[in-house]
């Protein structure tokens, strides 16, 4: 069936002439071959007219249009991740090539710089095809036009105003008519190259690339003040219809336009001929460098954990607007430069330890988790997991999440994971703050009674924890008394945990625990004191913990007890460039720094004395170490350490819930039993070892030296110093036998081990033997 043809009324004919007449005389143009007589008279009303027709409530600054937010890894140059409504990056027209100008120029307005606003040959071209001849329909918008459309629908979506976006794009004569008027009105107010800027920079130039600085660095990777008459040509030629002449999308018509916008530009004399035929005979494929539009975390790659991170930070930061819905708005449109503490070495080593030490496609399914921050400063350098980022709604769990496990459930993370051992440095420090001594013997048990630990916190608030027993022995069993803190921090025991919290109370312990920087990670039970965590088993490290929070508690540690708030951003510079504030890290001396070296010194005696539980810590080099292993019954293994530049928490376990570690397979690696020291230790030691490496830092082997009125001798009450002498000879026995009785299961574990994979191998060569053919008897000498 042909088309209906437009009809043609004499009352429409007169009303688009009319209106036609108007834009003429509001634009200041007169073109005497083309005029009437009367427009003279329709002169007046149009001056009458212009007042009630101001640009009111219409900003057309550039730097209020939705911009791109990028995320920089702590050099300040390594983009992580960008966020973006609209795929923009404004730049001023000086920063845009005179080609990439005189390209748009030629293929949109010709006459830019001769009309003022209007142009009358343009509108009258496009009157007598659309309506005289009913041809195509063609608008005859000059660049200032499009500029002002672009504007009032950008405006229009701004404001969430779907009725006022549909009417700055509506096929009206009403429309062009209010569009013509403002181009007249923006023309007396602003330059031509004021108008040409803001026009490249609101432009769509393909699919999710807005302005003209962005589809340079899409197409070609490079700014826009770089780019030659082919590569201006190729952007100019999209804007026309940006779904279609995207070279990503169709590159032959993409070609065929930018030879079209050649041909416009020498046809100007905006290039010559050499010029004109050198690009026009490159292929488009050749010319181009796509990079990639993807946004936000889901494309940063390894980094996109941290990524989440500093996202949830903007997103629950009141600094960045009152409420979630102004953050996200700032962050998807505000043009920010976030600079972040990642430091890229230390998240690809974090990323790379965590898939060694159990590969993403393991069968065994668990997750190893890993932080690091630099002491002094709270500034977050990166986390490990052995997993795929993922924040479809097809990633489904396994080995795809958005879930970063290393931090507290507000930040993005999970419920946190038992600690075990590696919360004992706090007991100690608690012990020391109440001024005791680290070389005090104390009586332990098996047996407590839970009333004896009963205490009351400095507002008043009392705790009391039952009248009942509390049992609980040293992994080996049983108990060794008399011992001391020090003695019990090296052999991880736990009964001596015990009695120095039925000493100094609970409540000191969570108390300087908070003040080392510690809190639950359960959004609604972060404060210690909630009943997830504050009760008896806490001084064994029953709590629940994100990697990121211990890290921390670690680094105030390893900064003589300066503690900080982790922080992800160092500054933030706005579209404006201003200086966004950001979370403070609110450094602060929390403990006393003779306590702090003194817990210090306790861990690196773990780590190098004989039969120290943290021996296997040790990093290369002879570096000094501070480390603590731990594990959780048997379902988390924990390793948590540093040296006085980084501090870093390995866990490893099942994340969405509890799994046994026993009897499992894991990389390939079969145990009965599994400890920290079998497979946290290693992660821990794989980054620290790789990080301390590739930032070149140095060995600090002058920290961890004790305090000498926490390490003087006390004498045990009630004993004489010869009962004294043989109850600690006595201990040290009991400790030599633990210790030699760990040696030798671990050494008959390896055996076990060895004797089940030669029968594997015998078994599957016996298998192979089997299944090779057989060959046909030969005939025998007669």
């Amino acid at each position: 069936m042909p088309e209906k043809k437009k009809s043609m009324t004499v009352r429409r004919f007169f009303t688009l002439l009319l209106a036609y007449l108007l834009f003429c005389v509001a634009g200041g143009v007169v073109v005497s071959g083309f005029l009437f007589p009367a427009v003279l008279g329709v002169n007046a009303a149009a001056t009458n007219m212009m007042p009630a027709l101001k640009t009111e409530n219409i900003d057309f600054n550039v730097n209020d249009l939705p911009q791109q937010s990028r995320l920089y890894a702590s050099d300040g140059h390594t983009v992580i991740a960008t966020f973006y409504a609209q795929n923009r990056i404004v730049v001023p027209i000086k920063n845009v090539s005179g080609y990439m100008q005189k390209a748009v120029v030629a293929r949109e307005d010709r006459r830019f710089f001769e009309h003022s606003g209007v142009d009358t040959q343009g509108v009258l071209r496009a009157f007598i095809q659309t309506y005289i001849k009913q041809g195509d329909t063609q608008g005859g918008s000059t660049l200032t036009q499009q500029y002002v459309k672009n504007m009032l629908m950008n405006q229009a979506e701004e404001n969430n105003d779907p009725i006022a976006e549909y009417h700055a794009q509506e096929e009206t004569i009403a429309r062009k008519m209010r569009e013509m008027l403002i181009a007249v009105q923006m023309e007396k107010k602003y330059s031509k190259p004021e108008i040409l800027q803001g026009y490249l920079n609101i432009a769509q130039f393909g699919t999710n690339v807005y302005g003209v600085e962005t589809a340079a660095r899409r197409y070609f990777n490079k700014s826009a003040k770089n780019l030659d008459p082919g590569e201006a040509a190729t952007i100019a030629a999209v804007t026309k219809n940006p779904a279609r002449f995207d070279p990503t999308v169709d590159i032959n018509a993409s070609q065929e336009q930018r030879n079209i916008v050649l041909d416009l530009m020498l046809q100007e004399h905006y290039i010559d001929r050499e010029q004109h035929d050198q690009a026009r005979s490159k292929p488009l494929e050749e010319t181009l460098h796509v990079q990639s539009v993807d946004a936000g975390c889901q494309a940063a790659g390894d980094a996109a954990f941290f990524c989440d991170y500093v996202t949830k930070q903007i997103l629950n930061s009141k600094e960045f607007g009152k409420t979630q819905e102004d953050r996200n708005k700032l962050l998807k449109e505000g043009g920010l430069d976030i600079y972040t503490t990642m430091d890229v070495d230390a998240n690809a080593a974090a990323m790379q330890a965590a898939r060694d030490t159990i590969p993403v496609d393991d069968p065994s399914g668990f997750e190893v988790t890993m932080a690091a921050i630099r002491p002094g400063t709270g500034e977050v350098l990166g986390f490990g997991i052995n997993r795929i980022y993922d924040a479809t709604q097809n990633s489904g769990g396994g080995t795809r999440t958005a879930i970063n496990y290393a931090v507290d459930q507000v930040d993005g993370g999970g419920w946190g994971f038992p600690v075990g051992s590696t919360w004992k440095p706090i007991n100690m420090a608690a012990w020391m703050k109440e001024g005791r001594s680290i070389n005090e013997p104390l009586r332990t048990m098996t047996n407590y009674n839970q009333s004896t630990f009963g205490c009351q916190e400095p507002d008043g608030t009392s705790y009391g924890f039952g009248s009942g027993n509390w049992h609980v022995e040293n992994s080996g069993g049983g108990t060794t008394s008399p011992e001391t803190p020090l003695q019990g921090l090296v052999r991880s025991h736990n009964t001596i945990q015990a009695s120095m919290a039925q000493q100094i109370g609970l409540c000191s312990i969570a108390d300087t625990a908070k003040d080392l920087g510690y809190h639950n990670s359960p959004r609604d039970q972060m404060d210690i004191h909630s009943t997830n965590s504050f009760q008896l088993p806490m001084t064994i490290g029953s709590v629940q913990a994100s990697p990121l929070t211990m890290a921390n508690v670690y680094a105030t540690l390893a900064a003589k007890g300066t503690a900080c708030t982790p922080i992800a951003m160092t500054k933030v510079v706005d579209k404006n460039n201003k200086n966004l504030k950001v979370p403070k890290a609110n450094c602060h001396q929390a403990i006393e720094p003779g306590i702090a070296e003194t817990v210090a010194y306790a861990m690196n005696q773990g780590v190098v004395q004989p039969g120290g539980e943290a021996a296997t810590t040790q990093l290369d080099g002879g570096r000094k170490t501070f480390a603590k292993t731990g594990t959780h019954e048997d379902k988390y293994m924990t390793t948590g350490g540093f040296v006085p530049q980084v501090a870093a928490f390995v866990t490893v376990g099942n994340a969405e819930g509890q799994v046994s570690f026993s009897g499992k397979t894991i990389n390939g690696r079969s145990m009965g039993t599994w400890f920290g020291m079998y497979i946290a230790t290693p992660a821990w030691k794989e980054f620290m070892n790789t990080y301390l490496a590739a930032a070149n830092i140095a060995p600090d082997n002058d920290y961890g030296n004790p305090d000498p009125k926490f390490t003087r001798a006390v004498a045990m009450q009630g004993k004489t110093e010869s009962q004294q002498q043989q109850e600690q000879e006595e201990a040290r026995r009991r400790a030599r036998e633990e210790a030699q009785r760990r040696a030798q299961e671990e050494e008959q574990q390896r055996a076990r081990q060895q004797a089940e994979q030669q029968a594997q191998q015998q078994a599957q060569q016996q298998q192979q033997a089997e299944q090779q053919p057989v060959a046909p008897a030969q005939p025998q000498d007669q």
